[in-house]
């Protein structure tokens, strides 16, 4: 199965978000190219949102093109075999962090947002970190930090906060 063909099916799978999901699929159905980034009109990324549920927080990073605090995340690239197999991958690059799991029933959200590149149709799930986990920043990033659930709405933006609330009713 191709990248494009898991994508179509996770979506079709996502529960709320219609008006959203709908948007997505008519993407996917409309550009073969859909997944990658020299879609001019748009793309799919992925992303995950590192939670450590056991000490009641996320970590977000301080993304070095943007200067906003956010998951990790970013492009599908052409040996990812599924969305959440790019969000996992994208997360541990970010993040640094070994032996991150999914959180299971896919995506949590689904966002979509304009970058300098294109616009985003984000497929956001929610990986818990190991315990003991320890983070290193990477290329992409400025910073990493980990917060508390009740201090995100403080340094990120409202994308963020849906994103932490969703994942924090899913774990």
């Amino acid at each position: 199965m191709s990248l494009h063909e898991d994508a179509a099916l996770v979506i079709k799978g996502h529960r709320g978000q219609d008006e959203l999901r709908r948007i997505y699929l008519d993407h996917l159905a409309a550009r073969p190219d859909g997944m990658w980034k020299s879609c001019g009109e748009g793309h799919l990324t992925a992303s995950a949102l590192v939670i450590d549920p056991s000490r009641g927080r996320v970590l977000l990073t301080l993304h070095r093109k943007l200067r906003m605090w956010l998951q990790m995340g970013g492009h599908c690239e052409p040996g990812d075999r599924s969305l959440a197999e790019a969000a996992l991958r994208e997360a541990r690059e970010e993040s640094g962090i070994e032996g991150l799991a999914l959180v299971p029933g896919g995506p949590v959200r689904l966002d979509r947002h304009h970058t300098p590149c294109a616009w985003h149709l984000d497929v956001q799930y929610a990986a818990v970190a190991p315990a003991g986990a320890v983070e290193s920043i990477s290329e992409e990033s400025l910073d990493l930090r980990w917060y508390p659930y009740g201090d995100v709405a403080d340094v990120a933006d409202e994308s963020v906060v849906r994103l932490v609330a969703a994942a924090r009713e899913r774990v």
